[in-house]
């Protein structure tokens, strides 16, 4: 069996899609579907269901991923040892990742990360948690940290760290030393994330629970643009506290005093588990150790590990 076939099976398993697949190897769709009849056929075994759009390894196809992943991590090792390289075989590392984590403790765990592995390459997106999901289900990414998990086969979730959520105003627009019903805030125009995007379904029952209507919204798909335009007074906004520490430091910024509690933004870790197994473990061990370091810098009603 060549060894062609062996990292095609795998990106294979990876990717649960031929076309996908077929595009990270630089060939052809027939060619992917040959190098796979070739593999069951010498192994005489069915190792994928297919059909009508879906896709899944049977029991005989796990054993057969797992075989094949320890041969390629081997054959990978020996490379490293010969050449005095320390990169892993999973290259480069797609990593996805919401605001909220990009600019809190994520520099951190690409710095450890690249002490682990110096010449690992890595490869970072910032964007929303509804477009990581769908590019976590189709194997565009290793791990991805969001708000919401990936519940498909073959991947595994935990909550990273928990963020407290905050109003946050501009002294041109409200008086930090008086305390605001929920009644009052939503008379004030509002700043928040698109309509059904995970950080607008957390305020929207805010209000509801409450019988208030927002009845100044403004919607915005970058936290960075939300916080300045919340700077400049053109509304408050429902934002993590750590996002805004310098902010609220330098005043140009305040939390809002409220007589409701603004519920906590956890964070959740999503990664591949069924290909690059040792690898990806080192990783979210590193991420867990940043999380944790973070929460432990900053103060304790900010951000925590859960």
């Amino acid at each position: 069996m060549r060894i062609l076939d062996i990292k095609t099976f795998v990106a294979l398993a990876r990717n649960r899609h031929f076309g996908r697949t077929a595009e990270e190897l630089n060939t052809t769709q027939p060619a992917i579907s040959s190098r796979l009849a070739a593999i069951e056929a010498e192994l005489e075994s069915r190792l994928i269901n297919r059909g009508d759009g879906s896709f899944a390894l049977t029991a005989d196809g796990e054993r057969v991923l797992q075989s094949f992943e320890a041969i390629l991590g081997d054959i990978d090792q020996l490379r490293g040892t010969l050449q005095g390289d320390a990169v892993p075989a999973l290259e480069p590392l797609r990593i996805g990742a919401i605001d909220s984590v990009s600019s809190t403790w994520m520099p951190h765990l690409i710095d450890s990360l690249h002490r682990s592995f110096p010449n690992l390459k890595i490869e970072l997106t910032v964007d929303g948690t509804k477009h990581l999901i769908q590019g976590m289900t189709k194997g565009e990414f290793d791990v991805i940290f969001s708000l919401h998990p990936v519940l498909d086969d073959g991947f595994r979730s935990f909550t990273s760290c928990v963020l407290q959520m905050v109003w946050a105003g501009s002294p041109k627009l409200i008086d930090p030393d008086r305390t605001y019903s929920v009644a009052e805030l939503a008379s004030l125009p509002i700043i928040s994330f698109p309509k059904n995007s995970p950080p607008y379904q957390m305020i929207a029952p805010y209000f509801h629970d409450e019988q208030a209507l927002a009845s100044k919204l403004t919607s915005c798909n970058s936290l960075y643009a939300i916080i300045n335009l919340i700077i400049d007074g053109f509304g408050v906004g429902a934002i993590p506290a750590v996002t805004i520490r310098r902010e609220l430091s330098m005043g140009l910024l305040h939390q809002v005093q409220v007589s409701k509690r603004f519920p906590p933004m956890h964070i959740v870790a999503s990664y591949q588990a069924s290909t690059h197994q040792d690898f990806i473990r080192k990783v979210i061990s590193q991420a867990r150790i940043s999380a944790a370091r973070f929460c432990a810098s900053v103060e304790p009603d900010m951000a925590w590990i859960d």
